[in-house]
């Protein structure tokens, strides 16, 4: 398992520096922004257990930063702690009708504040659908997504499946197979960043398969940008050798030496201005009928197919 990741958001250099050397000492993952949008923009890509927010920042208000991050699909439920000089009763009230989880006034006591972290993260994963490989939204997350997009009329999916990929951690473990899905998840998330919508949706299902769902104007050119990304960069998850002649060389079940592609995207992509769906599952087996069409497809590398 990852370690539990924690974003510091504190522009004063000792305080931060002291959290992050303390956080790291017990096992954490500990991460540090000094300005709010960095920390908004960091929250969205790391996805972090949990965020330690000061209020007084440069650029903009921990107020702000907390609203933005309440206002995103994929941020709104991290677990946000405000550490901060401002211990007015006005103060405190503020941040926790915006969204907080909690409120540590300085100074603080390390030993305190490590216990109140710890305690919310394990609140907020007992309530959390995340996947606990890639911290994306998870099956039953999916499946509440799928519903909600088919109340609308503007939406695409994507069904994308990493191929090859049982093979790979066969080879290579199981630690590396995990290393493989958050490497594919990041790139996804990067992409959506960039070229997609705040109500885009990542999510993880089961094994390699990934969801997406954003409008039809984007989803091609954010599938094209992580197949593009994917291929480019996926040799950096295999030894050399492998890497140099392009394929892992594997005993199946009967003992002969075959040769297993390295991975690669599958992606299967419903519009839903040019189709109707009457429910979830109907709208999942054609996701997968269009993905199959992309798998049969005889070329090099990731490919998609559009139905």
């Amino acid at each position: 398992m990852p370690r539990q990741k924690i974003l510091i958001v504190e522009d004063a250099p000792d305080i931060a520096g002291l959290l992050q050397v303390f956080f790291t000492s017990q096992g954490y993952e500990a991460l540090v922004a000094s300005r709010g949008a960095q920390a908004v923009e960091l929250s969205r890509r790391e996805m972090p257990d949990l965020i330690l927010l000061d209020i007084m920042l440069p650029d903009m208000n921990g107020y702000t930063v907390c609203q933005e991050l309440r206002g995103n699909r994929r941020t709104r439920e991290i677990p946000i702690i405000f550490l901060t000089a401002r211990g007015e009763k006005e103060d405190i009230i503020q941040g926790l009708k915006l969204g907080a989880d909690d409120y540590i006034v300085k100074p603080f006591d390390l030993q305190v504040l490590q216990a109140r972290v710890s305690n919310r993260i394990q609140r907020a994963n007992l309530l959390s659908t995340k996947d606990p490989t890639t911290g994306l939204p998870g099956s039953t997350a999916i499946e509440e997504e799928l519903r909600r997009v088919l109340n609308r009329h503007d939406w695409a999916l994507a069904y994308m499946g990493l191929e090859h990929f049982e093979p790979f951690s066969q080879a290579y473990g199981f630690v590396a197979g995990d290393n493989a899905l958050r490497f594919v998840a990041r790139l996804l998330v990067e992409a959506v960043d960039e070229l997609g919508g705040p109500d885009d949706f990542v999510g993880h299902g089961i094994g390699s398969d990934f969801v997406l769902t954003t409008s039809p104007g984007h989803v091609r050119a954010i599938c094209e940008r992580v197949m593009r990304d994917l291929d480019q960069r996926i040799g950096t998850l295999y030894d050399y050798q492998d890497r140099k002649q392009g394929f892992l060389r594997l005993r199946d079940a009967a003992g002969e030496e075959v040769q297993v592609p390295l991975m690669y995207l599958v992606i299967g992509v419903v519009d839903g201005t040019r189709r109707h769906f009457s429910d979830i599952r109907e709208l999942s087996e054609a996701a997968a009928q269009v993905r199959q069409l992309a798998r049969l497809e005889k070329k090099a590398g990731s490919r998609i197919a559009f139905g």
